[in-house]
């Protein structure tokens, strides 16, 4: 008897402490606005945002986006290099406060605040098509990587990518102009064999992809540094769609802007290469130095004498 007693004095101890609760938090709003500043689990982590967003590219050419960032997060949970945010929006390309929609949205009933650009220490690019980004936002990715010195991914059709914005082919070093060949087979020629990105390749090595033609600017070899090009003797070069001739095919390269790093390649159209080993290590270790991961520093040079 004394149990049951003490039992139902507990249980409506219990319910006069939640009533009191519930009557310090105002009506219509049950917890107040998330502040993206508390309990980060990822405060001490590199932090690379991914935007996957086609919305305004070819919607069916690029079938493997989704291996593709799957597979980015991956490599890099498993290395613990970093931890990956994916987004197939461009909501967080801003250095305004950010917030959710509809309930979510300031001064909604559950008003929550997400992270910025800011938040990020870098931010990867697999887009197509001129991209939604407004003036603003366009205004803050470019301070994000040449200010703030943080860093840049392209990912493919990164360089397929706001051929209305020139600054952004500035900023990732060229713009896409066709694929000549189509999916492939062509050797490669490795330029930098002492960049981490390429550890897994050799001259001479067959890659399988998409393979791309630059257009002839803003891509300048003063600008980038390439790491690997394709081996123009291993391709058709009386394809009509051959255009440089120069015979410049590259591969992937790295370059600074402004205080930020900024890696390319145009590897990963199919799934077939986010299950390459290479091609793995290649976005590993260029994404590890677009976080600012090692001290390898951009050295743009002509194309080599063989």
């Amino acid at each position: 008897m004394i149990n049951r007693v003490r039992i139902g004095l507990t249980m409506l101890l219990a319910g006069v402490l939640g009533v009191a609760a519930l009557a310090q938090t105002p009506l219509g709003r049950a917890t107040p606005p998330a502040s993206p500043g508390g309990n980060d689990v990822y405060a001490n982590r590199k932090r690379l945002l991914v935007i996957a967003d086609i919305s305004t590219g070819n919607q069916t050419a690029h079938g493997a986006l989704s291996h593709a960032v799957s597979t980015i997060e991956q490599i890099g949970r498993a290395s613990g290099a970093y931890v990956t945010f994916i987004r197939t929006d461009t909501d967080l390309i801003t250095k305004s406060e950010v917030w959710g929609k509809g309930d979510y949205a300031k001064g909604g009933r559950k008003a929550s605040r997400g992270h910025s650009l800011d938040y990020y220490d870098a931010v990867l690019f697999y887009t197509n098509g001129e991209t939604n980004l407004t003036s603003d936002q366009k205004r803050d990715l470019l301070d994000f990587i040449a200010k703030d010195g943080k860093g840049f991914i392209g990912v493919h059709t990164a360089t397929a990518t706001a051929y209305g914005w020139p600054d952004y082919g500035e900023m990732i070093g060229g713009y896409f102009d066709n694929h000549p060949w189509g999916v492939t087979n062509a050797k490669i020629i490795v330029e930098r064999p002492d960049f981490p990105a390429m550890k897994a390749f050799r001259t001479g090595m067959t890659v399988r992809d998409e393979h791309y033609q630059m257009r002839a600017t803003p891509y300048s070899r003063a600008k980038v540094d390439v790491l690997a090009r394709l081996d123009p003797a291993s391709l058709d070069m009386t394809n009509p769609n051959v255009h440089r001739t120069d015979r410049d095919f590259p591969l992937a390269w790295i370059k600074s802007y402004g205080k930020g790093r900024v890696f390319y390649s145009d590897l990963g159209h199919t799934d077939a290469s986010w299950d390459d080993p290479r091609i793995r290590t290649l976005y590993l270790e260029g994404i590890k130095w677009a976080l600012g991961m090692g001290k390898a520093q951009p050295r743009p040079h002509p194309i080599p004498a063989r």
